[in-house]
């Protein structure tokens, strides 16, 4: 009885520990994605990956376990580009797939894995992908000459400023579709392109006198301003002053300088002796003659806005590297509200302070901030001041824009942000609209925003750079950058992003620069300006 029962009792331990043994039915072997590829470059789920070709597209994702295609349900991997054909990809861990319809390019798709039962394992977690397919790098227009490109360009820019001028003043609208608000310094610039039209035979000499005098009339008679110098913004039919910022509803002396800088260029230009030109002519002498520059000097430098409100609250001084050195020009040059050049040494070259010397991707660079700043800075000042052989005791202003374009590209081409599209041909870092914003962009506040006048304008400084990039913006993106009034204000291919807008202050550097790189018409009539010559003298530069 005694053996019977230990017998039994062996059994059942046994028993017991049979069914502790026995695995229980557990589901699917869990599994994670270890790599993912497009056409063989590493995917992750934080960064797109740009440039696929859309030709031949194909996924491998590498699971931890294998896999068991038979099991494969089609609905739990979805690609927004359409159904897939799946097969396996050289191992039992690998799963390939392949998009059955025709990519578009330069467009983004998203490849999700659901975290559910597939393949006959379970996916722990969700996964998703994103590429960006290539640009579609055929021509958009017919091919034509570099010379006949850079016309076209110029006519279409041109256009912006002729065809969008205020019906009533004949000055800049701000932007597209700014309706009343006109810029000064915008206009500044639109005044130096209408000698382009007429050279170029866009319109006639007549037409483009009579706007001329149409808007130094404005200028002189209607349009508000302030110890002699203009707001930043005006309203096109009644010249009051439009508030550009909080406290800045009063003068702005630089944007004052850029429509200075225009008017003495074409004063230069409507040269002749009849009653429109001459009238040109006088009014411009008048509304230089009224600009009180020596009223805006305060603490040894002359100071950017006033307001009639805010008085200086701004407390903005002008002092060298930026964009401003006409101003200071200017104001030594004016025949009766001038400054002394200790002004300039203090307050612009500040005794030095603005000579960098430094070099970026081995270039030297002059003047100014690291890598140069946002383009603007060689355009601005010197759509009339001529730079090819301007030389005071701080620089070669030649070298130092050709240094400063220079940089500009290299950074883009080297593109250490890696931003989609960046390269010899796609290049021009400054101030422009970018996605949802506004911004000053340089290589140093780059967000992947390219702005076409940026390398445009700098055709003089970098022509073979600047050409290369004029091309790609018209021949490969031009069905969505080139329009009415030549090209748009910005894109950022990393984010699919063509602007709408034109902006004065970026199309007037435009046909101002490839004229003065084709002809040195601008140059040369604003260098003619005997005060403008007794300026620069008296502050030491050789030109």
């Amino acid at each position: 009885m005694k053996k019977n029962t230990l017998y039994l009792l062996i059994l059942s331990l046994l028993g017991i520990v049979s069914c502790m043994e026995k695995p229980q039915d557990a589901g699917p072997e869990k599994a994670a994605i270890f790599a993912a590829y497009v056409n063989g470059e590493r995917m992750t789920t934080s960064k797109a990956v740009d440039g696929v070709p859309v030709d031949d597209v194909v996924f491998d994702l590498e699971f931890s376990t294998e896999i068991d295609i038979d099991k494969f349900d089609p609905s739990l991997i979805v690609f927004s580009g359409g159904p897939l054909q799946v097969s396996l990809g050289g191992n039992e861990k690998t799963l390939r797939l392949e998009p059955v319809n025709a990519l578009k390019t330069f467009t983004s798709y998203t490849l999700n894995v659901l975290a559910l039962d597939q393949l006959g394992v379970s996916i722990v977690e969700p996964y998703r992908y994103t590429i960006v397919t290539a640009l579609d790098t055929s021509d958009k227009f017919e091919r034509i000459s570099d010379e006949e490109l850079l016309t076209l360009i110029q006519e279409k820019t041109f256009r912006y400023f002729w065809d969008y001028a205020h019906p009533v003043s004949g000055l800049a609208r701000e932007r597209l579709n700014s309706g009343e608000t006109v810029t000064s310094g915008g206009s500044g610039f639109g005044i130096m392109a209408i000698p382009v039209g007429i050279e170029r035979g866009f319109i006639t000499r007549e037409e483009g006198a009579q706007r001329m005098l149409d808007i130094v009339t404005f200028l002189d008679e209607k349009a508000e301003r302030f110890h002699g110098a203009y707001s930043h913004w005006l309203d096109g039919t009644t010249g009051k002053a439009i508030q550009f910022g909080a406290k800045d509803d009063g003068a702005d002396l630089v944007e004052t300088g850029f429509l200075i800088e225009g008017l003495l260029t074409v004063q230069q230009y409507f040269g002749l002796e009849n009653p429109t030109e001459s009238a040109i002519r006088q009014k411009i002498t008048k509304i230089w003659e009224e600009v009180e520059w020596d009223w805006f000097f305060r603490n040894d430098a002359l100071y950017w806005h006033w307001s009639p409100k805010h008085d200086w609250a701004m407390n903005m001084k002008i002092s060298g590297w930026n964009e401003a050195l006409i101003c200071y020009v200017l104001a030594a040059s004016s025949p009766t509200h001038p400054i002394s050049k200790d002004v300039y040494e203090k307050g612009w070259a500040r005794n030095g302070g603005m000579v960098n010397g430094k070099k970026y991707y081995d270039i030297t660079l002059p003047l100014g901030s690291a890598y140069g700043g946002p383009m603007f800075f060689a355009h601005y000042s010197f759509l009339g001041l001529d730079p090819r052989n301007l030389k005071d005791q701080y620089a070669d202003y030649w070298e130092q824009n050709v240094a400063h374009a220079r940089i500009n590209h290299a950074y883009c081409v080297a593109n250490p942000k890696k931003f989609y599209g960046y390269s010899d041909e796609c290049w021009g870092l400054t101030a422009s609209d970018i996605p949802n914003s506004y911004t000053a962009s340089s290589p140093t506040n780059d967000n992947g925003t390219i702005a076409p006048t940026a390398a445009v304008a700098s055709i003089p400084y970098t022509p073979e750079e600047s050409l290369k990039a004029i091309r790609f913006f018209y021949y490969t993106l031009g069905d969505r950058l080139f329009g009415e009034y030549g090209f748009k204000d910005a894109f950022n291919l990393s984010k699919r992003w063509y602007a709408s807008s034109y902006i004065a202050i970026d199309q007037g550097p435009i046909v101002v620069m490839i004229e003065n790189y084709r002809t040195g018409l601008l140059w040369e009539n604003f260098m003619k300006n005997e005060d403008v010559q007794k300026g620069l003298t008296k502050l030491g530069f050789t030109y």
